[in-house]
């Protein structure tokens, strides 16, 4: 897939997700149970929350909240799993190679994943200021190691999400580690996109919001040239495919489309619906990826989720007109 974004929202071109993802916490009440159930910690259904362990324990990010079960790749390791980097550093400004493991329980590589949209696991890149988002699809090897090439554009801080799922496992799991390169590092202030953004000659326009503790519809309507796109590509086994950062720590929400190519009535295009849930107020950067005829783009999108106004309830005795 390309991996120089071109969307104009962008200061420069795993990850974000996502991340991605939302990939990466604040406690989050119940919420409802929606009708199209969200991806927020992986491929596959929800995660199931982690024990709670001391701050640090398993590698955990300092500062993580537990409790903050709907985003993932905050933790380096959690169930058991941890994603090891080779390196930790690479050079800035050009192409790059990155090989992990992921570490099954007892310490050994773990080499045996259950399949999801295609694939045995998901690689996502971001920058820690999220302008610059990579979905890249590694290759494993025999013996448990993953590779992959990446472009890393700039020096700065960034995130690895992998997102699979273990063949022992049911529910799926979000792994995230720090990657740096090294350089003059300039940091950029989160984009801000508004509802439409142009993205290799495809305008993109978004509605829907999300609700923190609430699933709710996101839609994209995609459109080339003034006319609506109505033969999408199936890409990853949907018509689109959706990671979610949170601003601040990077939480990782994966989310997938409402329907899926050959169900009978899912259309491929103009629209890509899904259904997300936001964890907690704030913002989040969106990275839709979609394929037309035979390209995969990428579009990106920040959206503010914010608390719905509380319901004022009369004081006692107060009279109602």
């Amino acid at each position: 897939m390309n991996t120089a974004l071109k969307v104009t929202a962008f200061a420069t071109g795993l990850a974000a997700a996502f991340t991605a993802a939302y990939g990466v916490g604040h406690a989050v009440g119940p919420a409802p149970a929606p009708t199209t159930q969200p991806h927020t910690a992986g491929h596959g259904t929800p995660a199931t929350p982690a024990a709670p362990t001391a701050p640090g324990d398993h590698g955990e990010e300092p500062g993580a909240a537990h409790g903050d079960h709907q985003v993932g790749g905050l933790q380096v390791a959690d169930r058991g799993y941890t994603l090891r980097l080779d390196r930790t550093v690479v050079p800035a400004g050009g192409p790059t190679e990155l090989s992990f493991q992921v570490l099954a329980p007892d310490g050994s590589p773990l080499t045996a994943y259950r399949p999801a949209h295609e694939k045995e696991l998901h690689l996502i890149v971001a920058s820690r200021d999220l302008t610059d988002f990579q979905h890249l699809h590694p290759v494993r090897a025999a013996d448990g190691t993953w590779t992959a090439p990446a472009s890393i554009p700039a020096a700065g801080d960034y995130r690895v999400f992998a997102d699979f799922t273990p063949a022992a496992e049911t529910d799926p799991l979000t792994l995230g580690a720090d990657l740096h390169a090294a350089g003059d590092y300039r940091p950029a202030a989160l984009p801000r996109t508004g509802r439409t953004v142009t993205v290799d000659g495809y305008t993109l326009t978004l509605t829907g919001d999300l609700t923190p503790g609430r699933p709710g519809r996101l839609a994209f309507a995609v459109s080339r040239d003034g006319r609506p796109v109505t033969d999408l590509d199936p890409y990853l086994a949907a018509y689109g495919h959706l990671v979610i950062l949170r601003a601040g720590d990077l939480g990782y929400l994966h989310v997938h489309p409402d329907g899926e190519p050959g169900d009978g009535t899912t259309a491929p295009g103009p629209e890509v619906d899904f259904t997300a849930t936001a964890p907690a107020p704030g913002d989040y950067r969106l990275f839709l990826d979609f394929q037309h005829r035979g390209t995969v783009h990428t579009a990106a999108f920040t959206l503010t989720a914010a608390e719905a106004p509380a319901t004022e309830v009369p004081a006692a005795g107060a009279h109602q007109h």
